[in-house]
């Protein structure tokens, strides 16, 4: 429940940098915020049903999407689709703060991961805001990323605070609203402006781009097999990453590497157009995903190969003694 700690130390960072009515435009995002950090709370605790923290998440998302009016508007071209009716322009919405949010829980799986994600995509939306000439929302952005900072001091491995859903569900969903407002701004904002993304969906979406591609690989993984996709296992990337030996902090460092990566590649072709950038990021995740699937199967081969017998690693022990019949006659159940 690190989660409670990090909420503590965002509320009152933003508190003592914003006045009231630099407060009052988010008040439904920080209502969606505490209501998941409720739930993820009670989860922690309680173990909820799946269709429980469902419904719970759509209310804070409702909160957010209708009564605060952040959502995707338009595809701004993509697709030749402008402007979305505003059914369609809802549920689009609720539907990509669900997996989203979803995405990044289900990647909290080893010490400073999330946090380490989470803060990468937190600075990036800060420094944004804050030069594209949105102070409010830089500020709200910073803090939460000196959040996550002062509690990957303890998350870090080997770690003496875990975040837990009561952490990983109000950030994911923290995150996935700011990504709809970098889009929005984006599409809104004159095509000569110095810091415009001409494909910002793509731009968006890169922000989870390490969650959304693990979520969605581990949900078609699991339907292949005939099993449910919520059926928790242990083939996430950073699983099989681990089974090719390396640490958490390894893994972490790895995957913030390559996140960066894609957002470098995303700052650097700015002035591209989405009908390029989504097809290439798209591509590019497919093969990054594909290339560590190949590296580590090999390197889990030779591993066993190089291996001794399970019999040698551990040799098989007596756990019984066995009495004589004159003994087990009066004894019906044997000594272990």
């Amino acid at each position: 429940m690190g989660g409670i700690g990090i909420m503590i130390a965002f509320f009152a960072g933003i508190l003592g940098s914003l006045s009231a009515s630099d407060y009052s435009q988010y008040t439904y995002v920080f209502c969606a915020v505490l209501v998941l950090t409720m739930i993820g709370f009670w989860d922690d605790r309680k173990d909820m049903r799946a269709s429980h923290k469902l419904i719970g998440q759509l209310f804070a998302f409702f909160l957010v999407v209708v009564l605060g009016d952040i959502r995707i508007e338009s595809f701004y071209g993509f697709l030749g689709i402008y402007a979305l009716p505003i059914s369609v322009s809802y549920a689009l919405s609720i539907f990509m703060l669900v997996g989203l949010t979803n995405a990044y829980n289900l990647i909290d799986g080893l010490d400073g991961l999330a946090g380490t994600l989470g803060a990468i995509s937190c600075g990036f939306l800060g420094v944004w805001f804050m030069y594209a000439g949105y102070a409010v929302e830089g500020i709200i952005c910073l803090g939460m990323l000196g959040s996550l900072m002062a509690f990957l001091i303890y998350n870090w491995h080997p770690a003496k605070v875990f975040m837990g859903d009561t952490g990983s569900l109000p950030i994911g969903c923290f995150i996935a609203v700011f990504a709809l407002l970098f889009i929005r701004e984006n599409g809104e904002m004159h095509p000569s402006a110095v810091y415009k993304f001409h494909a910002p969906i793509t731009a968006g979406l890169s922000l989870m781009v390490i969650c959304s591609y693990d979520t969605l690989r581990v949900f078609l993984r699991r339907i292949r097999r005939g099993k449910s996709p919520f059926t928790p296992d242990k083939s996430h990337v950073h699983h099989f990453l681990m089974r090719m030996g390396h640490g958490h902090d390894q893994v972490a460092m790895f995957l913030g590497a390559i996140k960066l990566l894609f957002l470098g590649m995303v700052i650097m072709c700015s002035g591209l157009n989405e009908h390029l950038m989504f097809p290439f990021v798209v591509g590019l995740t497919i093969a990054f995903g594909s290339l560590i699937n190949v590296v580590t199967l090999k390197r889990m081969r030779a591993k066993v190969r190089k291996s001794p017998p399970i019999s040698q690693r551990y040799p098989i022990k007596p756990t019984a003694t066995i009495k004589s019949k004159s003994t087990w006659e009066d004894e019906p159940v044997l000594e272990s």
